[in-house]
């Protein structure tokens, strides 16, 4: 899956559903995470197609050690030692992408065209709520991007009203942003809400002066079969599950 918004000159992205790999079950079967207990090889050759179709050489597809943190780095190269923890990440170097792997969590996908600057972004609530968001926008202006240009895609991920929270959550969202409350939907019991996580990460992203945003619309927890999602294992008693892949890429001239 594209998005119409990202489909510019020199660049290449795709949202990736669990479909068109060579894993087994119950990581059937485009697994492209290594926090998987799925066989390394599988998990290589699925990062090896994705990266194909992205139009890169599988060493130059990065995928940050995320930690549901703000963090974001810029690089310059394939990783040296293995990924680096991080949960966002932005180049300008030409020949790489950069992905974000996830099962629920909300990936974005950056791009100005024009500066020649992408990035992405792992954004589960945690890492929303602490700013990966808004730290991407910023690592991409510092290397020269300008927000009016950046163009954002948010991918495959957990949704309202199949993203249901407690009360906690709630009060940890509007005690660092009183606006978010419009971000919860009454839930099926007093005690219970439901998070548009996707509708806080735009609303930061247009705090941070990117206005041009789309919204793949899927959302993993309500079609488990054509995504991977953590909770949809967790209900159908699995032990493990695969991760999604939501990737960009800076083309070469």
């Amino acid at each position: 899956m594209v998005s119409p918004l990202l489909d510019q000159p020199g660049l290449s992205h795709g949202f990736f559903s669990r479909d068109g790999g060579v894993s087994a079950p119950p990581y059937a079967s485009l697994n492209t995470g290594p926090g998987s207990d799925d066989r390394p090889e599988n998990i290589a050759e699925n990062r090896r197609r994705c990266a194909g179709a992205l139009g890169v050489a599988p060493e130059r597809l990065l995928t940050g050690h995320q930690v549901h943190s703000p963090d974001v780095l810029v690089v310059e190269g394939p990783w040296e030692n293995g990924p680096e923890k991080a949960d966002g990440l932005v180049t300008r170097t030409p020949g790489l992408a950069l992905g974000v792997l996830a099962a629920d969590c909300m990936p974005f996908l950056f791009a100005d065209a024009d500066a020649g600057i992408i990035g992405s972004a792992h954004a589960g609530w945690r890492g929303a709520l602490a700013g990966v968001l808004e730290n991407t926008v910023a690592a991409m202006i510092g290397l020269g991007a300008r927000a009016e240009r950046i163009r954002a895609a948010a991918g495959p991920c957990l949704r309202q009203p199949n993203f249901e929270v407690g009360l906690d959550l709630l009060e940890a969202f509007t005690n660092k942003h009183p606006e978010a409350e419009r971000f919860f939907a009454p839930g099926a019991a007093p005690d219970k809400r439901w998070l548009d996580l996707v509708g806080f990460g735009r609303w930061r992203l247009e705090e941070s002066g990117v206005t041009q945003i789309d919204d793949i619309g899927l959302c993993t927890l309500g079609d488990p079969d054509r995504f991977f999602s953590y909770r949809a294992m967790r209900r159908r008693g699995e032990a493990d599950y695969g991760r999604n892949l939501s990737a960009i890429a800076l083309k070469r001239d």
